[in-house]
């Protein structure tokens, strides 16, 4: 049986993270293109790649799921699509399941906002839930595919003991508010930065965004991607550093590079409520392996 604090994110660059934790391998939205390779944004929409991947997709380990936050093409691309292995399932929204069963990842899972995806491996549990995401203020956001951010939530012996809050690319928006009040300590939050802009529009938080997001779900410890990626990207991550410094969050925040991998805070039987190993919601998926 692994060793659940073992607990890992190794970050690829953009998006896209391995994490490692209770013996299960997960990628988030899977992108390996090259510098100055173009990720396609629908419309006729284009931004190009300013950096590298940290590896490529035949480098990666064995997988056993992937969480995609939405089908824009920073997030998952044509790499990704004939690399990956067609039977990994994929967890996430209606719209993006849609598309991959199309393109022959037939166990696709599609959730809404707060349904989830749980996974049994001997006494370890994975639940993945979706949460509420919001891509763009006003009529951009008919533009733009559906997004939901996730919460995993890791458990052993039915205790979970790490729990991670992934926002998706979103703005901040009222909808966010219910997630901390149903994910109460949220153990690491990954931020999705960028200040992305398309058409003139801010669709992904800057730097501002990226700390009044902190300031709302407070996590013991924040890792901030999805920055400096793309010349889409408006807001570079000095921004957000900024932003952090002057909100007296410094603290909480990890500043991982591509290729570095940062070590997740596995939390110790007994040192936190009992919390269910499922989240509020509909379930979906029966547990497998």
């Amino acid at each position: 049986m692994p060793d659940p604090a073992d607990a890992t994110v190794f970050f690829v660059g953009n998006a896209t993270m391995i994490i490692r934790s209770h013996g299960f391998t997960l990628l988030t939205d899977p992108n390996f293109l090259h510098r100055g390779q173009w990720a396609r944004l629908g419309y006729g929409l284009r931004t190009r790649r300013r950096t590298e991947p940290a590896m490529g997709v035949t480098e990666l380990p064995p997988v056993d799921l992937v969480v995609l936050s939405h089908m824009h093409g920073d997030h998952w691309d044509d790499i990704a699509r004939h690399g990956l292995d067609k039977d990994l399932p994929i967890v996430t929204t209606r719209h993006a399941a849609h598309r991959l069963r199309r393109q022959g990842f037939h166990r696709a899972v599609a959730l809404d906002p707060w349904e989830y995806h749980f996974v049994r491996r001997h006494d370890a549990t994975l639940t993945v839930t979706a949460t509420p995401a919001r891509h763009a203020p006003g009529p951009v956001e008919r533009l733009m595919p559906p997004v939901m951010g996730s919460v995993l939530d890791f458990a052993h012996a039915g205790e979970v003991d790490l729990r991670m809050h992934i926002s998706g690319d979103t703005i901040m928006d009222p909808c966010l508010a219910e997630i901390p009040r149903r994910f109460p300590d949220i153990d690491v939050g990954v931020v999705h930065l960028g200040g992305t802009r398309i058409l003139g529009v801010t669709v992904t938080m800057d730097g501002h965004q990226g700390a009044e997001w902190l300031r709302l779900m407070q996590p013991e410890s924040a890792l901030p991607v999805h920055y400096d990626d793309y010349e889409a990207f408006a807001s570079p991550l000095k921004d957000f550093q900024q932003h952090v410094r002057r909100a007296g969050l410094s603290h909480l925040v990890h500043y991982l590079m591509r290729g570095e991998t940062y070590r997740l805070p596995v939390r110790q039987a007994g040192l936190r409520p009992h919390r269910p190993v499922t989240g509020p919601g509909r379930g979906t998926g029966p547990p497998y392996g």
